[in-house]
């Protein structure tokens, strides 16, 4: 992968490499190489031969545009948690479940910077507007579960997001008010599910909860998504359970959470 580059300067090319993913997950669309050139100071020749390689190994993708974003195998790196412990694997008969008795769109998440990225997904129809592809990735801030996320770091995790995203709309309906945000962020953790009113896409629903590991923190998220004229709210009490669930088999005890 390095064979042309010096033995002694392997160690630069790692932290190179780093803060180039770094940069990328900073940016919640895929990015240029001037912009990925500008954010970590790299020469473009250098940045665009570091990210050849980081593409080779699955780290990295590159659209058909020339911009990138962060790859499917971190995406596979980071399901695995606590040593051989796969949240798809013990999830997967839950959302089956759900999925079956709701009749609509299960969704596995996990946070990857400033974004949701769909890990699985259960859908009825791979026509229909709440079907989302493994591997695809949402803004934190129009998503039931991304909001739930950004609450779990606290309200100064909420402004920092704000500060780097501006808070950009995708519908209508999206916020783009930080005190809104907040507001809605933290009403969303203290009644342990959120809501996506038509935020990421216009006409579709979401209902999101929390999963957490053995240690307490954030592991992930699960949602059922469907178009607002069928979503049901009371879907609610059957995910916060299938949550709990998932998140006992991680390891997670309740007062793990207080």
């Amino acid at each position: 992968m390095f064979d042309d580059i010096p033995a002694g300067s392997r160690i630069q090319v790692i932290d190179r490499a780093a803060a180039l993913l770094d940069a990328i997950a900073r940016y919640p669309a895929p990015v240029s190489l001037k912009v990925l050139g500008a954010e970590t100071g790299l020469h473009p020749s250098t940045a665009h031969r570091i990210l050849g390689a980081l593409i080779h190994n699955h780290l990295v993708e590159k659209d058909n545009a020339g911009r990138y974003r962060l790859g499917l195998r971190l995406l596979q790196l980071g399901v695995r948690l606590h040593g051989d412990v796969d949240m798809r694997a013990i999830a997967r008969p839950v959302m089956e479940e759900l999925h079956t008795r709701m009749g609509e769109t299960v969704n596995l998440t996990i946070r990857d910077g400033d974004e949701v990225v769909y890990i699985d997904t259960l859908s009825p129809d791979p026509g229909t507007c709440c079907w989302q592809l493994i591997g695809s990735r949402a803004p934190l801030h129009v998503t039931a579960v991304g909001k739930l996320m950004l609450a779990a770091g606290g309200e100064d995790c909420i402004r920092a997001y704000a500060r780097r995203t501006n808070l950009p709309a995708y519908t209508r309906n999206s916020i783009t008010a930080l005190p809104r945000l907040i507001a809605a962020c933290q009403a969303a953790l203290a009644q342990g599910f959120a809501l996506d009113e038509a935020e990421a896409e216009a006409g579709a629903g979401c209902i999101g909860v929390l999963l957490h590991d053995s240690t307490g923190k954030v592991a992930g998220g699960l949602s059922i998504s469907a178009p607002l004229t069928r979503r049901r709210l009371e879907w609610a009490e059957d995910l916060v359970a299938a949550g709990r669930c998932i998140s006992a088999q991680l390891g997670w005890q309740a007062r793990n959470a207080a």
